[in-house]
């Protein structure tokens, strides 16, 4: 993935109904821009997972939205998936790059770690993903990062770097500034007061005014 601007990338929140999801993210993709989906479904078995790739796998394809897998590379390319994305206690990343082949998305997990960060970019990672930004409810995040990381990766990094952790309308526009190339969001979207679709023209709004 690459981004000339900062781009919006959509986790999946952590449960839903694949079938009725599917046209909840529809409606979301059909907003506004939208550089990435990422299925995150923790703890659940691989038929739940499948069954939600065979879901969304459609509506990413009709928007041209690259379709990630969390965690698992084996499931990334059994289920035809565009990418995977690793944390650090996952599959390693040459088993990642393995799995999904030389044109398929690989990102990784950085947490606050300037080594980390580099170690993958060296190996060939397509993104970097550095937080949690901000306190997050989705899932305990093990490390807080801050803008100065950003900044510094900008400044020095071609590898585009993707800001997590608690991201909202109201407190992305820093992180943007600071030089992410993508945001990845959760509940900021699905959770939106006026629903996913004008989550995503709202962030797009901001980026747009932070560039």
């Amino acid at each position: 993935m690459q981004a000339e601007t900062c781009r919006l990338y959509l986790i999946t929140p952590p449960a839903f109904e694949p079938r009725a999801f599917a046209g909840t993210l529809a409606a979301a993709l059909a907003a506004d821009d939208v550089a990435a989906v990422q299925l995150r479904l923790k703890g659940a078995d691989d038929d739940a997972v499948r069954r939600a790739v065979q879901a969304f796998r459609p509506v990413c394809d009709a928007h041209g939205v690259p379709l990630i897998m969390n965690d698992r590379p084996d499931l990334a390319r059994d289920t035809g998936c565009d990418g995977v994305h690793i944390g650090q206690e996952d599959a390693s990343y040459a088993e990642a790059r393995k799995a999904v082949g030389p044109q398929g998305i690989v990102g990784v997990t950085a947490h606050n770690s300037r080594h980390l960060a580099i170690e993958a970019a060296e190996q060939g990672a397509d993104y970097v993903a550095f937080g949690a930004f901000f306190p997050t409810g989705t899932k305990a995040a093990k490390t807080r990062a801050d803008l100065d990381l950003l900044e510094w990766w900008s400044e020095l990094m071609v590898v585009p770097a993707v800001a997590i952790g608690g991201i909202t309308v109201d407190n992305c526009r820093p992180l943007v500034e600071a030089g992410a190339d993508f945001l990845a969001v959760i509940s900021g979207v699905w959770d939106h007061p006026q629903g996913p679709a004008a989550a995503v023209k709202a962030f797009n709004e901001v980026i747009a005014g932070s560039a």
